[in-house]
Order: structure tokens, then C-alpha cells, then sequence
């Protein structure tokens, strides 16, 4: 077990949906890492862009589930970390007409990771991600590092 204090990465994701396609399916694949311990939740918000621009989030708490999919069952997953003004940054990512669920978690699978690290002194000095969509656009590059692990041995684990 690790010390309550040690925590992962924690990231932020904004998945924007046309405003009839939020459906349950997402929400139970979040779910399911939550239940998996993969991730913790901290903050889920939806936002609504409408044709004119006007930006508004649903409560989770009082919007029609059928509207919302799964994640009208996320209400309780409130930190505090979002403010109206992450709402506002965020919907200027949108386009109109749209709905979009901005999620903030906790890599929960990395905090063994994070422990072993500080206790031989390691500390983070730099972190960064790759958008998924670059990295298969970019499918040459995968098939060179699949050929590349396919040559090389796999090392003994001791």
C-alpha cells in the first residue's frame, strides 16, 4: 500500500459530443476505470454550447438523464478544482451546438509508480502528453517501433 499523501498525475480531458450523441456508453467506460482503481474523478462538468454561442452547464443533479446519458449517475463527483472560469476556457474549444464533458482525474494506477520514485529520490521535473489522434496519424512511426521491439530480445526480469 502506498501513503495517502502520494498521489498520480492528475489530468484534464474536455470530449466534446454533437448534443445527441452523449450517450451512456462513455460514462460507463469512465466508470469502469473508476471501479478498476485506474483513475479517480475529482471534477465532472458538462457544457453546453448553443447555436449562438450562449455557453451553460447542466446540473448533473437536475438534467434529464436521457439528455446527459451515464453521467447524470457522475452528480457526486465534485472537488471544487473547476471554477465558472474553467467553464468559460473550455467552451471556447467548442463549437456551436454542441455538448462536452470536462473531466479532471487522478491517474490512481500511478501512485505505486510515484512512491517507489520519491523514495529513492526521485522528483518530477518535466511532464508532458501526446494527443492520441498525432500519435495515429502518425502510424509510420508506430510500425517502426513495433518492428523495432519485434528485433530486439525482451530482458530477463529479476
Amino acid at each position: 500500500m502506498t501513503d495517502p499523501d502520494v498521489h498520480g498525475p492528475v489530468d484534464f480531458v474536455l470530449i466534446e459530443f454533437p448534443v445527441d450523441r452523449l450517450t451512456g456508453r462513455t460514462a460507463e467506460a469512465l466508470l469502469d476505470l473508476v471501479d478498476r482503481d485506474i483513475v479517480t474523478l475529482y471534477d465532472v462538468l458538462v457544457i453546453g454550447k448553443d447555436d449562438d454561442g450562449t455557453v451553460y452547464a447542466l446540473d448533473l443533479d437536475e438534467a434529464a438523464a436521457g439528455r446527459l446519458g451515464g453521467f447524470a449517475d457522475l452528480a457526486w463527483v465534485r472537488s471544487g478544482l473547476l471554477s465558472e472560469e474553467d467553464m468559460r476556457e473550455a467552451a471556447g474549444a467548442m463549437e456551436p451546438g454542441t455538448l462536452a464533458v470536462l473531466l479532471v482525474y487522478e491517474n490512481t494506477w500511478a501512485r505505486a509508480f510515484v512512491a517507489a520514485a520519491r523514495e529513492s529520490g526521485g522528483e518530477l521535473i518535466a511532464g508532458g502528453r501526446i494527443p492520441a489522434q498525432d500519435v495515429i496519424d502518425d502510424l509510420a512511426a508506430l510500425e517502426e517501433l513495433d518492428a523495432v521491439r519485434a528485433a530486439e530480445p525482451v530482458p530477463a526480469r529479476n
